[in-house]
């Protein structure tokens, strides 16, 4: 199958971040990193869920949209898990487990054991997804997702890459997020 994969240019991590100072507050930061990652993934919506592990709670207070007709997903206000949640979105349930990231290129054609169709379809509505979970200490304090809507998409190894350095630079401001906020 021919996903579409972006005709912009790659970037580096070290490009993407290069004009962020990583010794900012991590709302900051987070607020800074959204767009660029969006910008160089060529994705429609990028949000960030953060979490305590502990209090199985979690909100998602940063989200970066390409236009204002994309949905916002926003909820400022620490929130339980649904104890449900787990059993309904596979893709939720890995993280829970500390599994790694998912990259997923059609949610109509992915595996039913790692995506529930339905359930992404009338909570997000997205086509294509990553999925990137920030662990540490075999806990899971965030889940970064970046998603376009409008057809499947093929992550390339850069868009690997970059989240997977994503990742490891947040996942320390979202544990020091989630500790000093929640």
């Amino acid at each position: 199958m021919d996903y579409s994969t972006s005709i912009y240019p790659s970037f580096s991590p070290a490009q993407l971040f290069q004009q962020i100072d990583l010794k900012q507050p991590p709302d900051t930061i987070f607020k800074q990193v959204l767009p660029l990652l969006g910008e160089a993934l060529q994705c429609d919506r990028v949000f960030l869920y953060l979490r305590s592990p502990n209090r199985h709670v979690g909100r998602v207070p940063f989200c970066w949209r390409r236009n204002d007709d994309i949905s916002l997903v926003y909820d400022p206000d620490w929130q339980p898990e649904p104890r449900w949640l787990p059993r309904q979105d596979p893709m939720f349930a890995a993280a829970l487990r500390t599994q790694p990231s998912l990259f997923i290129e059609d949610v109509e054609l992915a595996d039913p054991d790692v995506v529930n169709r339905n359930f992404e379809r009338q909570t997000f509505g997205h086509r294509a997804l990553i999925h990137a979970h920030l662990c540490k200490e075999l806990m899971l304090w965030g889940i970064l997702q970046a998603c376009v809507f409008d057809h499947p998409r093929r992550w390339s190894q850069a868009d690997r890459r970059l989240t997977k350095q994503t990742v490891r630079w947040l996942t320390p401001l979202a544990k020091d997020y989630v500790t000093h906020d929640c």
